[in-house]
């Protein structure tokens, strides 16, 4: 059974949140601190968290942290306040895979759950075949997940890794946001979200020369983006 964490210091919402998951036939764990949820999310047995970012103990944020810093790659979906678009932007480039915006439904939060299932499935599942991908002073290690830039390794997340590949196996061409949000998060086409345009950025931080002026990853108005080798 698919186990699902859920940290959240707010008993009302942790009680909707478990139920709407269980209602789905999720196995829930509920941690109420950050120490607690980073206790629970140790022990290797869950499938996806889902996290609060104002927490007592430590907040949200440093559980993304000390989480991917041991090397733990649980998806993480992060609650956040409506409007906080630098918390969203903070847990994203932190290693969280997507965010949901307070208030949320039911239905919203059980189809981000969903997607982010079904990709993590995938890459768990498919064999990455081993080679190695060059552009410009980067190179990708398909096979470790692993980039490099001037020979020193660039920490990416695993969605941000995800996102590289789906653009370079798409060189030359413009592919639309809503096709990479099917690709890297298993949305369909109809979702609103930034998460796309958040990782991009993120991206251009890390691997382009001049991240203001890319010349890899290109927005192309109105379409979508172009990677370029």
């Amino acid at each position: 059974m698919t186990r699902i964490l859920v940290v959240e210091d707010n008993a009302d919402l942790a009680f909707a949140v478990t139920t709407a998951l269980e209602s789905e036939g999720f196995d829930v764990a509920v941690a109420g601190t950050g120490p607690d949820g980073v206790d629970v999310a140790r022990t290797g047995d869950t499938d996806l968290i889902i996290l609060d970012l104002m927490l007592p103990g430590f907040d949200g944020y440093r559980v993304i942290r000390t989480l991917r810093e041991d090397g733990i790659e649980t998806p993480i979906l992060i609650l956040t306040a409506r409007g906080e678009e630098a918390d969203k932007v903070k847990g994203l480039r932190l290693g969280a895979d997507d965010y949901v915006t307070k208030p949320f439904g039911a239905m919203e939060l059980l189809a981000r759950v969903d997607a982010l299932l079904r990709r993590s499935r995938i890459s768990a599942t498919a064999a990455a075949p081993a080679q190695l991908d060059h552009f410009g002073d980067v190179q990708v290690n398909r096979a470790a997940r692993t980039v490099k830039r001037r020979g020193e390794p660039v920490a990416l997340a695993p969605k941000e890794f995800d996102l590289l590949i789906a653009l370079m196996d798409r060189a030359g061409t413009v592919v639309p946001r809503g096709d990479l949000l099917s690709a890297v998060w298993g949305y369909q086409h109809d979702i609103s979200t930034r998460t796309v345009d958040i990782h991009v950025s993120e991206l251009r931080a890390k691997l382009e020369p001049n991240p203001a002026q890319p010349v890899h990853i290109i927005t192309v108005r109105k379409a979508g983006y172009r990677f370029e080798g």
